[in-house]
């Protein structure tokens, strides 16, 4: 720590790195999150999908 420094400045740079390093992983989180939810979505059509075409065969047989 440089004598002429402020008292508390290391303390506040550690808060603010600390900060950033919250954000980042936040915002690290939130892409994860966002490429589940993605991936789910398109899941789901497909199972929609299968779903209606095994209806449409039990309908079929059932003719």
């Amino acid at each position: 720590m440089d004598i002429m420094e402020p008292p508390g400045r290391m303390a506040a740079d550690t808060e603010l790195t600390n900060a950033l390093e919250r954000i980042n992983r936040t915002e690290l989180a939130l892409e994860r999150t966002e490429q589940m939810l993605a991936e789910n979505i398109a899941l789901r059509k497909r199972m929609r999908s299968l779903v209606e075409a095994a209806r449409l065969v039990k309908i079929e047989q059932h003719q």
